[in-house]
């Protein structure tokens, strides 16, 4: 941030140009054991990857939207799932959805809110989405699960790599399963072998801690695999711009980010969220522009080059 400015200080969220200083705010905010669950995540794997310019393109039409699942999103950006929001802001969830609706961008409401569900996805304006947690006894998720779509939650993530679970899910509920946590062909094709309508390419699953392989690095082979028969998402540490970008360039059809948006809204409730969500909308169109392309349709493999150092 700026020099000598006085220890703590929040900075107008207007001042802020990208979400590493949002982070910053954040951690000024939050007791040490909170921020470290919003912590900057190792940005090795993005860093190999660089762009292939494209000059003399016209792209005065640039087109950032998307379908996802018959809904049209403004940018390939959802806000990814954050449990017990109050944690980091005391109106949690209702502040989030404020922020999100706010930037055009749809969200995904975990099964442990701190808010009630019927009092969040009114106010996801954008869109909401669902995740539960595939485990041995279904019955509270399932439950849970009918209850959000009922109050109108157009999209259930699942969470985890049980296909017996995952098929009991996709019957229970009326509205797509996305499943989360794949990071091998084989993965895939079992959870669509399931009844899963989307892919969430991720690193993180349920039963255990986050595992060694990077997102990122995995997404081309996933996306290869599944040759669009279903949409493939991914999260994992994306937080740029640029970020979104090689994730869609790799064959993401949209991307979950999630600690950015919590540090707006641990710094500044639902102008934060807003403001980290529209810096990453922005920055997206700014680098798809630089690279000669003017809708999400003309990404591909060729718009990036993976170096391996």
């Amino acid at each position: 941030m700026q020099a000598n400015e006085p220890a703590g200080r929040i900075a107008p969220v207007a001042e802020l140009i990208n979400t590493y200083e949002i982070g910053e705010m954040a951690q000024r905010r939050l007791e040490a054991a909170t921020w470290a669950l919003l912590a900057p995540a190792d940005r090795a794997a993005f860093d190999r990857i660089t762009f292939r310019p494209r000059m003399m393109v016209n792209t005065t039409a640039l087109d950032i939207s998307v379908e996802l699942f018959g809904q049209k999103h403004f940018a390939p950006l959802i806000v990814g799932p954050v449990s017990r929001q109050k944690r980091f802001h005391p109106e949690g969830e209702l502040e989030m959805a404020k922020g999100a609706a706010a930037a055009k961008a749809a969200m995904v409401l975990p099964l442990d809110s701190s808010v009630p569900l019927a009092q969040v996805v009114p106010l996801a304006k954008a869109g909401a989405w669902f995740q539960v947690n595939l485990e041995a006894d279904m019955t509270k998720a399932i439950a849970a699960a009918k209850q959000a779509v009922a109050a109108g939650c157009k999209v259930v993530c699942a969470t985890g790599t049980n296909w017996k679970l995952l098929t009991g899910l996709t019957k229970a509920v009326s509205v797509p399963v996305v499943a989360k946590g794949i990071l091998t062909p084989a993965q895939a094709e079992a959870a669509i072998a399931a009844g899963a309508q989307g892919l969430i390419v991720s690193n993180w699953v349920a039963t255990g801690p986050p595992g060694k392989s990077e997102a990122i690095e995995v997404l081309p082979v996933v996306a290869d695999a599944v040759r669009d028969r279903v949409p493939v998402l991914a999260d994992g540490g994306f937080r740029r711009g640029s970020d979104l970008l090689k994730g869609l360039s790799l064959g993401a059809k949209a991307i979950l980010v999630a600690r950015a948006p919590a540090c707006g809204l641990a710094a500044y409730g639902a102008a934060g969220v807003q403001r980290a969500l529209e810096i990453l909308q922005t920055d997206l169109a700014r680098d798809m522009a630089m690279c000669g392309k003017s809708k999400l349709s003309l990404l591909s493999r060729d718009t990036v080059k993976v170096h391996r150092f």
